[in-house]
């Protein structure tokens, strides 16, 4: 990666002088690499990958732009996506994270962006769960899209790399029991972060809530709920202030499972291990329920 030339596109691109930088390393997940770029007055966060992975941080801009758009909960700003000799990056805000953002803070922000709906579900463009794509095409039906666009794609893959046919059946016979968890409930299409692990969320020096890493679509609400649950919790208060602005259907536990199957699932494509032991319990637990 060519810093010199980064920083200078930059300090063109804004107006700004950036002086001398430095490129200082930080922990930036499994996916990529994470710097933080410190000039004499500014300071960036930038992400870069191999140059063929481009489309995955234009998708990403996409995704920040979107929640950003809403005015409702703090997202950090893009200045630019671009590829530099053998790698891709993308340069957005610096903000600098002061732990977790408080519980009624983050429902009251959350369900404001969530209360951001489309016509439709799907997104503008598809992106990635990870590293693994996830495909985005509008669609009218919530059941349609989440069957067709989440589990059988995530089925199409496992099966593709050689897992258990066991698995790959019970996934089937999943998808085709799906209305089952959908009675008297008909899902908004709500701009969604897609990912809402407690390690893509935090808080600013003031204490606003921050999001960041997304993988946007507009979808059912519960889905970023359930996701929240997955890998931690964000306490009993932010549920009850969440449902006061945007309520929370009474199924929503019968269909936490199912939404939370899809980022088990590509866990287990990604890794493997405990993961694929999990999605196969998952599934038997949710056939067991229809």
């Amino acid at each position: 990666m060519n810093w010199r030339n980064l920083a200078a596109s930059l300090a063109a691109q804004l107006q700004i002088d950036l002086g001398e930088v430095d490129a200082i390393a930080m922990h930036g997940g499994d996916i990529n690499r994470a710097f933080r770029l410190q000039g004499r007055r500014h300071c960036f966060f930038v992400k870069i990958n191999r140059a063929d992975r481009l489309s995955m941080f234009e998708a990403e801009r996409a995704g920040l732009d979107a929640m950003r758009a809403t005015r409702t909960i703090r997202v950090p700003e893009v200045f630019s996506t671009g590829a530099d000799g053998e790698s891709a990056y993308i340069v957005m805000e610096y903000i600098e994270l002061g732990g977790r953002p408080g519980a009624g803070r983050l429902a009251i922000a959350l369900s404001a962006m969530h209360a951001s709906l489309h016509d439709r579900f799907g997104f503008h463009c598809d992106n990635t769960i990870g590293s693994t794509p996830q495909p985005n095409p509008f669609c009218d039906d919530w059941i349609e899209f989440w069957r067709r666009h989440r589990l059988e794609f995530q089925l199409g893959l496992a099966r593709e790399r050689g897992f258990e046919a066991a698995l790959i059946d019970a996934g089937a016979r999943l998808g085709e029991s799906i209305p089952n968890f959908f009675a008297g409930y008909r899902p908004k299409a709500s701009l969604l972060h897609g990912d809402l692990w407690s390690g893509n969320q935090g808080a600013d020096a003031e204490g606003n809530p921050v999001i960041y890493d997304p993988a946007c679509y507009y979808g059912d609400h519960e889905a970023d709920l359930a996701m929240m649950e997955l890998f931690g919790h964000p306490g009993e208060r932010f549920f009850s202030v969440y449902d006061e602005r945007f309520a929370i259907d009474a199924g929503y536990n019968e269909r936490r499972d199912l939404y939370n199957l899809y980022h088990i699932f590509n866990h287990a494509l990604l890794f493997g291990g405990g993961y694929l032991a999990q999605t196969r319990q998952t599934i038997e637990r949710l056939l067991a329920q229809v």
